[in-house]
This record gives structure tokens, C-alpha cells and sequence, in this order.
């Protein structure tokens, strides 16, 4: 049985993308391999793998001084560059965590990424070595996320204040400029016909890019758009589920949680078309250039939501592409792959 340390603090902050990922990835290897593997939680001793999720200067400090550590595996799931636009700090504390970032990641002997686009991102603008570099994606399971009954649909609605036969758009997300939150709430402007939801909030806090701006539409939104701050993980199926859209507008991503739990709930996908979904779920998702396209694309889908259907094919097939059993295994063989090789 291999010992596996989670190293993790993804959880202490709520509405983060980190701590569903961390959580889904940690049920999953405890459901699927009990006798195999295991699990254990921050612990600052020896194990066969170390797995860092969070990057806490503690945990930082453990990769460097630990002697008897086993294989050190550090999650991925920001770069330097996707830090813009969603903290903002003064130049000097910008830059280096910046650059105390790349030395976490450096202090690993093995990284994993959640997207390719990122693992070519690494190798090319900041000189990692791509044979430690492995891409796994993430998932959702489909126990927390699923289709839901239409009677149970409708009193969502009702529970947010929405009407049976409203057109809702859903958005998810930490209220920041490199979410696109400047887009949906000029989207909501444009279409006081359309009813918007967010579900997120200031996980950052005042140093959030942008938050005196985006508190004040938060604490007086137009008629149309409701912010629903932070919701509780277990809520949020609801959600997925009273919406006809889920929306992100967002600039720049890893493989965002919200859109495989949008995906197993089976509601129609919105993406700004950035290269890297091309790479994870092309052709699965409506694409956008810009807010312009976003506008059409909604005044077409409203006018008719039929068209919305082949979006939800797409979305099962996406779910069920990201399987549970799939991921677990690629997980159960990339461990025990490290350890065969340290042995070696």
C-alpha cells in the first residue's frame, strides 16, 4: 500500500475552484482505492508521495528540508501570467510572489497539471523540464452533480426568486476582472429581459483587481442580475440545474471546476473560446470571441431554446468523458508510476 500525504489548505478559503478539486480528487481516491492507497492529511513526515495542492510558505519550506519525503508532487493550478487580473498587489509583493511561486514549483519533483496547454506553458516560457510535467484533468462526481427532476428544477427557481419560465444565465466564479464579471454585468445591462445569477465572491478579499469598483455593482446590481455571494458546494447543483446557460466569460482559466459540474448537471456550456479549452473540450461548449458574440448567442437562444439542445448532448458526452473510473485510475497509475521509478 502506498502512502500518499495531502498537503492542503484549498479549503480554508471559501469559493475557490482549488478546494473543489482538492476535495473531489480526495473522495475519489478514497472511494475507488481503500486497500491501495493510503491517505493521509498534512502531515510533515515521510510518506511515499508528498502531494502539495495549496502553496503555503510552510509546505514550501517542508519540500526543501525534507530528507526522507518520498516523491514530491506539486498540483498546478495557476501560473505566474493567470495571476492578472485577480489579485492586485503593490508592484514589488506582485512580482515576488510571482516569483515564489515558480520556485515552489521548482522544489517538486514532479508537477501535474489540470490542462496540456499549461504544461506547454511551463516547458517554453519558464524552462521546466516536460518529462516532470504530467497532465491529468480534473472531474466532478456525478453523485454531487446530476440532472435534476423538473419539479425539484422549478423550485430552485422559485427558491432565487426566478419564475418557471424565465431564461436564466448562470455565471460562477471569485468576482474578479480576469473572470469576465465586467462582461456579464454588461450582458445583464443589455438584456433586462434575461435574468442573471453569479454565484461567487471576494475570496481575496480588498486585494481582489478591481474590488471597490465591483462591490459597488454587488451591493446594487441591476433589476435582472442577482449576486448569490458565496454558495455552499452542496448547494450549487441547484443552481447548474435552474439555469438554461451556464456562462463564463472568463480571460484566462486552467479547467475551471464550475464547467464539469455545469457539464454533469447536463446545462448548455458558454465559454469565452480560448485556446486552451480547444485542447480538453472542443466542439463540447458554445464559444464567444467576445461580449458581442455572447450577446448573440443569448438573443438566439432565448428566441429559440430549442437550438440549446444539442448543447446538452454535448454535455453528457463531456461528463461522461471525464469520468469518475477513468480519472481515478490514471491517478492510481501516475502514483504508483513515481514510486516504481524513485525505486529504480
Amino acid at each position: 500500500m502506498l502512502t500518499i500525504n495531502m498537503m492542503s489548505q484549498a479549503e480554508s478559503v471559501a469559493g475557490q475552484g482549488v478546494g473543489s478539486a482538492y476535495r473531489e480528487l480526495v473522495n475519489l481516491l478514497t472511494k475507488y482505492y481503500p486497500d491501495q492507497l493510503d491517505i493521509r492529511y498534512n502531515e510533515f513526515q515521510s510518506a511515499d508521495i508528498t502531494h502539495f495542492h495549496t502553496i503555503n510558505f510552510s509546505y514550501y519550506l517542508a519540500a526543501l528540508n525534507w530528507r526522507r519525503r518520498g516523491v514530491k508532487v506539486g498540483y498546478v493550478h495557476f501560473l505566474p501570467h493567470t495571476l492578472d487580473g485577480s489579485i492586485k498587489l503593490a508592484s514589488p509583493v506582485q512580482w515576488g510572489f510571482k516569483h515564489y511561486l515558480l520556485n515552489f514549483y521548482r522544489a517538486m519533483d514532479h508537477l501535474v497539471v489540470v490542462n496540456p496547454v499549461f504544461k506547454d506553458e511551463l516547458v517554453k516560457r519558464y524552462g521546466f523540464d516536460a518529462d516532470k510535467i504530467t497532465y491529468i484533468p480534473n472531474f466532478v462526481a456525478k453523485s454531487s452533480f446530476y440532472k435534476m427532476s423538473e419539479p425539484h428544477r422549478l423550485a430552485a427557481r422559485q427558491e432565487n426568486g426566478l419564475a418557471a419560465d424565465d431564461f436564466v444565465i448562470l455565471g460562477v466564479g471569485q468576482i474578479q476582472k480576469r473572470k469576465g464579471i465586467d462582461d456579464f454585468i454588461q450582458l445583464a445591462l443589455d438584456h433586462p429581459d434575461i435574468k442573471f445569477v453569479w454565484a461567487g465572491g471576494f475570496s481575496f478579499g480588498k486585494i481582489t483587481d478591481g474590488y471597490e469598483t465591483y462591490k459597488a455593482v454587488y451591493d446594487n446590481p441591476p433589476a435582472n442580475l442577482t449576486f448569490a455571494g458565496i454558495v455552499d458546494r452542496d448547494k450549487m447543483n441547484a443552481l447548474y440545474n435552474m439555469a438554461d446557460i451556464f456562462l463564463l466569460p472568463s480571460y484566462n482559466e486552467l479547467f475551471p471546476m464550475a464547467i464539469l459540474e455545469s457539464f454533469s448537471a447536463q446545462t448548455p456550456v458558454m465559454l469565452r473560446d480560448l485556446d486552451l479549452y480547444h485542447a480538453i473540450i472542443e466542439d463540447d461548449y458554445i464559444p464567444a470571441v467576445d461580449r458581442e458574440d455572447m450577446d448573440k448567442w443569448l438573443i438566439e437562444f432565448k428566441e429559440n431554446p430549442k437550438r440549446l439542445e444539442v448543447y446538452v448532448d454535448k454535455a453528457i458526452a463531456a461528463s461522461n468523458f471525464y469520468s469518475e473510473d477513468r480519472i481515478a485510475s490514471l491517478w492510481l497509475n501516475f502514483y504508483q508510476g513515481l514510486v516504481a521509478d524513485k525505486e529504480k
